[in-house]
């Protein structure tokens, strides 16, 4: 049985992110006290990085309703 041709590296997708990342806090880290505060600006900044956020405090909210 033949083998498919691997179409995505994971590893290599990770390493792609975090370059991105990394070139990005250098662009901007005049902006910010700390590395911390960059990536929170980036999260509120980001659609994606807001609505998973608002999940989960959703999902911590209705866990701390039950306890």
């Amino acid at each position: 049985m033949a083998t498919k041709p691997k179409t995505l590296d994971c590893v290599e997708m990770k390493h792609k992110a975090q370059r991105e990342i990394v070139a990005e806090w250098e662009a901007r880290k005049h902006e910010f006290d700390a590395y911390g505060g960059f990536l929170e600006a980036t999260i509120r900044q980001s659609e994606w990085g807001r609505s998973t956020w608002q999940r989960l405090y959703r999902a911590g909210q209705s866990t701390s309703d039950s306890a």
